[in-house]
């Protein structure tokens, strides 16, 4: 299961508005690279492909293929803002090392 906090449902909301993607899904990627390793892509998408898994939570679509799903399931998507905020950052359990800007992981 993939899941988003409420922070980040309201923003991922407030994009699609602005954006005109009402429709659209949230894609969660993992590809190699970035400073640990791993690193999280994230997209809107409206074309479902024969891989993916699909999940639900508070509303919000999130989408991932089968190979990234293994690197992030039991993961939040959440949404930092403020002075500090990093925008959108992965709260993954399985994630053993993350670097500095929260964009790249290690298992």
């Amino acid at each position: 299961m993939l899941f988003v906090s409420e922070i980040a449902k309201k923003k991922i909301e407030e994009i699609k508005l602005n954006e005109n993607k009402p429709d659209y899904f949230v894609r969660v990627t993992v590809n190699g690279g970035g400073c640990s390793g791993l690193s999280y892509k994230m997209d809107f998408d409206n074309e479902i492909k024969p891989d993916d898994q699909q999940f639900e939570d508070k509303g919000v679509k999130l989408v991932t293929d089968l190979r990234s799903f293994l690197y992030v399931c039991n993961t939040t998507l959440d949404f930092s803002d403020g002075l500090n905020g990093k925008g959108f950052e992965f709260k993954n359990p399985n994630a053993t090392r993350t670097c500095a800007c929260g964009e790249s992981f290690a298992v």
